[in-house]
């Protein structure tokens, strides 16, 4: 069949992220900026951005409490989330065409209010969007079913009309279970290659 919709995840999927090279940038060594992403991504702690559970600064002092001997370059990394995403062109390119074609495009991600608005305001890729479901918005995260019944709910989409990019596998057999269609993204190439063939199937089917 030919899918109806594009569901695609940000992180990995639309934008890569340089935590490292920010880190760096800011003057830490290499190995500083690997003791402070051993902790700080891990930590349970995180998941209270994507899911709102209390204001951003508040997480944000959690961490500093967690972590003192971190509390400069905490409060420098968590005010500056601009620096942390670096774009895929060429993966929007592809997608802009399949839009071009009818094809609808959504967004289901798991994100904070702050860091998605600083990531993806000025991103070419939203042009092309017909909706957005994001965790910050429902205080629910991926794979929680509950995400997914959302996005079907609020645009009325049939999970068997979609197909969904995430790169998390427990993301992926989440929406397979709800009936949606997905695929794991692994690399940017892959994606890419990925959305060519949905490109190449919706031009071919226009012109039959």
């Amino acid at each position: 069949m030919q899918y109806q919709n594009l569901i695609m995840d940000v992180g990995s999927v639309l934008l890569d992220y340089r935590f490292h090279d920010m880190l760096t940038d800011h003057g830490l060594t290499d190995s500083e900026a690997d003791v402070f992403s051993e902790k700080v991504f891990p930590d349970p702690l995180w998941p209270d951005f994507d899911r709102a559970a209390r204001p951003y600064d508040d997480i944000v002092e959690d961490y500093v409490r967690k972590y003192p001997e971190l509390r400069e370059t905490l409060r420098w990394f968590f005010v500056h989330p601009e620096l942390m995403q670096s774009g895929r062109p060429r993966v929007w390119e592809v997608m802009h065409r399949i839009h071009q074609t009818g094809m609808k495009i959504y967004l289901l991600s798991n994100y904070d209010r702050t860091m998605f608005e600083a990531h993806t305001k000025d991103a070419p890729f939203r042009r092309d969007l017909d909706g957005e479901v994001v965790s910050y918005m429902i205080g629910i995260c991926k794979p929680d079913p509950a995400i997914y019944q959302e996005l079907f709910r609020k645009y009325q989409l049939q999970p068997e009309e979609c197909l969904f990019f995430d790169d998390r596998k427990e993301n992926v057999e989440a929406s397979r279970k709800l009936g949606m269609d997905a695929v794991q993204v692994l690399s940017e190439e892959q994606l890419v290659e990925d959305l060519k063939k949905i490109l190449r199937d919706r031009q071919e089917g226009d012109a039959g």
